[in-house]
Order: structure tokens, then C-alpha cells, then sequence
């Protein structure tokens, strides 16, 4: 019944740009921006991920009369972030989809990103094909042994395949270089809380007005400024995706026998292992650690693929909504 005030006006598709819960802000084609909530029937299928609707998601959405507009459907995606929900470790949480890069903002104190956490990190970008870099931020607050500590990093990484960067969000005179990496790509900001993912935006972008807070300087921790993903568009063409700091990064959706493809110099010696199925921890004639004790594989990295097996070993691996 075309009269009928429940019949569909319009099916269109649309661009997530913000997701607010169980609200998403969307980028219609012809440009407009509207609000969305799932339609009931979606919500009734066996997904098992926190959100399944992500920022970066090209949705097919229906307008009613009204001037409602309900999601009914998602495109497929070409790929996505995705980690373990913080709360809820049978279930995962997809940071966004679509992307062509990503963007570790790390600092060495204030607050301090560890080894471990921007080893998972890379992992989950090497798991699902999306290039990364890592942007050190805050060296006008470093110490002397602070910036040596950086350097090493910064070495330890390049040489492991990735580009560093380090910068002062705040006293950089000029951050056209980060421009031209985000020029017409879908850029994910990730990190912890603190690092100054939004002050760098805001250098970027002076209308984006993300808001920014002091970290606590009793903890040395970041207090969490942004709540919800948002994709922020460039002037000069492309998006930001920034999210919300994030403690620790758990991954889904990888098995033990996979883990090590993840770290690039790790699955690069371990076809020299006497075994083809060797875990690299204790089985004789492993390249891995010999290669490791020969330091061309660095211990951190080695470190942080054991922890990731043994969190694999222990069941916090599972299965991940993969629309």
C-alpha cells in the first residue's frame, strides 16, 4: 500500500560517521546528515559483537514518515578493527571498518604506552590488512632518558617494517607532513587516553573542537575526553576516525598456529623452525628464539607474542562478528 504511512519513502545508503550508542549519525549520498537507530528486525540477528554497526560502515537505512530513519542492512565490509569488548570477553567490539590506515598515537610517559600494548596493536592491523604507523606524541614533556627510550623504539619499530614519527602536538610550528599521510585516505586515531589523539585533531582540523583534558597526574594516566567513535572530515579530503582511549587491546578471532604471522620478523624466521606447526617456545631446533637470542628478533616482541599465546591457550580468543 503505497498510502500507507509505515511504507518505505526512500532506501537509500548512507556513511556512519558517529556512533552514540544505540544512536548512529549518518552522511547521507546527497550529503545530508541525519540520525539513525537500528531497525528491531536487525537487532534480532545471532551477531555477536558489542556494536554491529560501526563508524566507517556504509549502511542501506529507510526513511518513514515521520522523519524517522531506521538501519536495515550493512555493505559488505573491505575491513575493520576489531577488539575484545572491555567487559564482556566472550563478545568483541568493532573500533570501525573501511579503513586505509592506522595511526598508533603512543607517548613513552605522560601516559606511558607499553611495548605490550602497541605489539597487539600492530598485530590486529597486521591481521586485518590494514597499514600502520606510529605517531609519538608529547616530546616537549620528555626527559633526556625519556627521548633515548623513544629513539629505541622508534629503531626497534622501523626496523621491524613500520614508520615513526615524533612530534610535539602543542609546540610543532608545522604538522603539514601528518596532512599529507591523511590526504583522501580513512585514517583510524587510536591509543590510550591522554596521549592527545584530539589535540592533534584540533591542530588538524581547528573546527573539529575535539575536547581535550589533563592527564591525571596522580596516576599518569589519561581521563577519557572523547566517549564516542566520530569520523572527521578533512579539509583537504579524507577522514579521521577518532575513537575513544582505549586501556588494553585484546584480540578476537586468531588462533595460536596464527599468532606468529602477525609479527612480521617472527613468521619471516620461522620458516627455518625444524617443525612446521613449532610454537616457538619450546620445541627444539626453533629459528625464532635462536634468532631472538641472536638479537635480530627483539625480546619485547618476543614477549608479547608469548603473552598473546598464552591468552589464546587461556580462551580469551573467540570468534568475531565478521559482516
Amino acid at each position: 500500500m503505497l498510502n500507507s504511512p509505515f511504507s518505505i519513502l526512500n532506501p537509500m545508503k548512507a556513511l556512519v560517521v558517529k556512533n552514540t550508542g544505540n544512536c548512529y549519525r549518518l552522511k547521507t549520498e546527497d550529503g545530508r546528515l541525519i540520525d539513525a537507530k537500528l531497525k528491531g528486525s536487525f537487532r534480532l540477528k545471532d551477531i555477536k559483537s558489542t556494536n554491529p554497526v560501526a563508524v566507517g560502515d556504509i549502511v542501506l537505512i529507510e526513511e518513514n514518515p515521520g522523519a524517522t530513519v531506521s538501519i536495515s542492512g550493512i555493505e559488505d565490509r573491505k575491513n575493520y578493527m576489531i577488539r575484545r569488548a572491555s567487559n564482556l570477553s566472550k563478545q568483541s567490539h568493532v573500533i570501525a571498518a573501511n579503513i586505509d590506515r592506522a595511526f598508533l598515537i603512543a607517548t613513552v610517559n605522560y601516559p606511558v604506552t607499553t611495548t605490550a600494548f602497541i605489539d597487539r596493536f600492530l598485530a590486529t592491523t597486521e591481521a586485518y590488512r590494514i597499514p600502520a604507523l606510529i605517531l609519538f606524541n608529547k616530546i616537549d614533556c620528555y626527559s633526556e632518558e625519556d627521548r633515548e627510550y623513544m629513539n629505541a623504539l622508534i629503531h626497534l619499530y622501523q626496523t621491524t617494517g613500520y614508520a615513526c614519527y615524533s612530534i610535539s602536538a602543542l609546540q610543532d610550528k608545522d604538522l603539514s607532513f601528518i596532512q599529507d599521510l591523511l590526504k583522501d585516505k580513512v585514517t583510524l586515531f587510536s591509543g590510550h587516553s591522554g596521549v592527545g589523539k584530539s589535540t592533534i585533531i584540533n591542530r588538524l582540523i581547528p573546527d573539529a573542537r575535539q575536547k581535550t583534558q589533563e592527564i591525571s597526574k596522580y596516576h599518569n594516566k589519561g581521563m577519557h575526553t572523547t566517549t564516542f567513535s566520530e569520523m572527521i572530515e578533512l579539509p583537504g579530503g579524507g577522514y579521521i576516525i577518532d575513537t575513544p582511549g582505549i586501556k588494553g587491546f585484546g584480540m578476537f578471532d586468531m588462533e595460536g598456529v596464527e599468532i606468529s604471522h602477525y609479527f612480521p620478523e617472527i613468521f619471516r624466521f620461522s620458516h627455518d623452525c625444524k617443525f612446521n606447526n613449532c610454537s616457538h617456545r619450546t620445541e627444539p631446533g626453533c629459528a625464532v628464539r635462536k634468532a631472538m637470542e641472536a638479537q635480530y628478533i627483539s625480546e619485547s616482541r618476543y614477549r608479547s607474542y608469548v603473552s598473546m599465546m598464552d591468552d589464546e591457550s587461556d580462551g580469551k580468543y573467540r570468534e568475531a562478528f565478521s559482516k
